[in-house]
């Protein structure tokens, strides 16, 4: 445990009047952006992947160039209602291939060539003020350890999988007895973990109780992303004060045998977000919810001999909510016949769009997060 390890579950939120509701799903391994947006005109994608290209036939075409994968059918399906926006090319200077550098760098919204240790939403989190008694639950991930992303400097988020297991945790008779002790004590680590388990047993409490107002009438799909959406969708729908969820999807470190494991992990991923959206949109949420979508990295343009992709740079982002300004496809993807040593080049930094979502969806001055003024684009 660290200092305020909790105090993410205990804050008055950033002062702001929004309602808006942010929910991040990272796709962990380096999802094939060119296989999930797929130019299915480019003779230059299907002379480089003659094995795992996307027929053009089978891809769900949004316009007279780019198609969807053909396990994204609920996403296609929000494309057509105007729900979907899609950012393609995004990336960062000096790109680093390494699973862990990269997911660290989004994380962080650092540069590729800086180390910071919190990240982009727990900087939200920093600057957010104690509340007695207050049970905001900024922000949440639903996994079992806390991303980077989530941790600032004095304060942090909570990692928790599974809301009945860890409310059934807190309320052992034991740690029940223990939270309730007050007072100041000569040695401030016990007056730190005294304090430290009275608002884990108070957010337990709080999360347990909330998580059982609503129950979705929707089937999710039966899949580990699904039931992370499931309880999302509860939460939300059950009035939770939570602004930010935080989510992974993993299983994209396709470097053999990509065509049957992408397809598999993309249409668990449309599942479950489609049912989520439906779920927003029955309970008049969807205008209120804006889901992102990131990887770390794409793959590279062509495939290698096992019939799978190596890391690459630049991919897109997904956007999906009621209340996208400009919907659809927002570029084209980067030139096929101008790559940098086999890889596409980026042409949005990556924390143009964390500005975009602080600023114009968040109400959060995106240069105090993120140490520097970014260009916005016009999504939302």
């Amino acid at each position: 445990m660290v200092p305020r390890f909790l105090k993410g579950f205990e804050l008055n939120p950033i002062d702001n009047n929004t309602n808006k509701i942010l929910v991040v799903v990272q796709l962990s391994g380096g999802n094939d952006g060119l296989n999930t947006v797929i130019p299915y005109r480019n003779d230059i994608y299907y002379k480089s992947r003659q094995n795992i290209s996307i027929r053009a036939e089978k891809a769900l075409k949004l316009n007279d160039d780019l198609g969807l994968h053909p396990s994204m059918k609920s996403f296609k399906n929000l494309f057509d209602e105007g729900k979907l926006g899609i950012v393609n090319g995004v990336g960062y200077p000096h790109p680093n291939r390494s699973h862990f550098r990269s997911m660290d760098i989004w994380q962080t919204a650092s540069g590729a060539k800086e180390n910071w240790e919190t990240g982009w939403i727990g900087r939200v989190l920093d600057q957010a003020e104690p509340k007695e008694n207050a049970h905001n639950c900024y922000a949440v991930e639903l996994d079992d350890t806390l991303s980077l992303a989530l941790k600032g400097d004095t304060r942090k988020a909570i990692a928790v999988r599974d809301i009945n297991q860890y409310h059934k945790a807190a309320s052992n008779n034991y740690f029940k007895k223990l939270a309730t002790h007050s007072g100041e004590h000569q040695e401030k680590l016990a007056s730190y973990l005294y304090q430290t388990l009275s608002e884990a047993t108070a957010s337990a409490d709080y999360l347990f109780a909330q998580s059982k107002i609503y129950s979705s009438t929707l089937k999710y799909p039966d899949t580990a992303i699904g039931k992370r959406m499931k309880t999302i969708g509860s939460l939300i729908n059950s009035g939770t004060e939570t602004r930010i969820y935080y989510v992974s999807h993993g299983g994209f470190d396709t470097h053999a045998n990509q065509m049957d494991r992408q397809a598999k992990q993309l249409g668990q991923l449309d599942e479950a977000l489609g049912t989520f959206y439906e779920d927003m949109k029955v309970n008049k949420r969807q205008d209120d919810v804006m889901i992102m979508v990131f990887s770390e990295f794409g793959r590279r343009v062509a495939q290698n001999a096992s019939n799978g992709t190596d890391h690459g740079t630049a991919n897109s982002m997904f956007f999906i909510g009621g209340g996208l300004k400009k919907a659809g496809v927002y570029n084209d993807i980067p030139k096929l016949d101008d790559l940098d040593e086999g890889d596409l080049n980026y042409e949005i930094d990556f924390r143009q769009a964390y500005a975009t979502i602080l600023d114009n969806w968040l109400e959060i001055k995106s240069k105090d997060i993120l140490s520097a003024r970014f260009d916005k684009l016009e999504f939302v």
